[in-house]
C-alpha cells in the first residue's frame, strides 16, 4: 500500500510540472525570466543614478557651468591629498535611500532649468542665496552628511591647524548639533549676499 506524500513533495512536484498552456511558461522558467529582467532594470535605474551624478550631467544646463567655474582654484578642486569631490558628492548624501530621494526632488530644479527661473547669470545670482539656503537647510537636517563622507574630525591633525580650527574641529561629533555649514558657508561657491 502506498502511503501518501508528505504535502511538501506533492507541492514540489506541481511547482515544477510543465505547465498544460504554453504561455504560462512554468515556474522555472517565468523565475529565470523575472531575475533576468530584475537585474537589467535595477542594473539600469543604478546606471541611470551614476549617470546624473556626473559633473557633465550636472553641468548639461548651462547655468550650472558658473557654480562649476567657482569651484575652481579651491581646495574641493585641487588640494595636497588629490581628494576632487564632484557635483553629486557635495549635493547628494551618501545613502542610498537618502540619495535617491535627493534625486527626485532635483525635479524641481530641473523645472526652474525649463521655465529659465535661473536661466541668465543675472537670475541666478537673484536666487543664489535662495538655493543656497535649501543646501544649507539640507546639511543642517542630515547633519552634514555629505561633509563628514570625506572629512572625518577623528582623523584630522589637529596640531597642523590653528589653535581656533582645531578647538572647533576636535568639538564636532556626529548628531551634535554643529555642522560643517556653520563655519564653512561659500567654502566651495561664491557666498550669496546676505548668507
Amino acid at each position: 500500500m502506498n502511503s501518501p506524500q508528505p504535502w511538501y513533495r506533492e507541492f514540489g512536484a506541481w511547482l515544477w510540472r510543465r505547465p498544460q498552456r504554453w504561455f504560462l511558461l512554468g515556474i522555472p522558467l517565468g523565475g529565470f525570466i523575472a531575475l533576468f529582467l530584475g537585474v537589467v532594470l535595477t542594473g539600469g535605474f543604478l546606471g541611470a543614478l551614476h549617470l546624473t551624478e556626473t559633473n557633465a550631467f550636472c553641468t548639461s544646463c548651462h547655468e550650472m557651468k558658473e557654480p562649476l567655474q567657482e569651484l575652481k582654484g579651491t581646495a574641493h578642486e585641487s588640494n595636497v591629498f588629490g581628494i576632487q569631490p564632484g557635483c553629486a558628492s557635495c549635493h547628494v548624501p551618501p545613502t542610498f535611500v537618502a540619495g535617491v530621494w535627493r534625486h527626485m526632488k532635483a525635479v524641481t530644479e530641473v523645472w526652474g532649468n525649463l521655465t529659465g527661473k535661473i536661466g541668465t547669470p543675472a537670475k541666478f545670482e537673484a536666487h543664489r542665496l535662495e538655493m543656497a539656503e535649501k543646501v544649507w537647510a539640507e546639511y543642517a537636517a542630515n547633519d552634514a552628511a555629505q561633509c563628514r563622507s570625506c572629512h572625518n574630525p577623528a582623523a584630522m591633525a589637529f596640531k597642523k591647524q590653528s589653535e581656533e580650527a582645531a578647538a572647533s574641529h576636535s568639538s564636532l561629533v556626529p548628531g551634535g548639533g554643529v555642522t560643517c555649514m556653520d563655519c564653512h558657508k561659500g567654502i566651495a561657491h561664491n557666498l550669496p549676499k546676505g548668507g
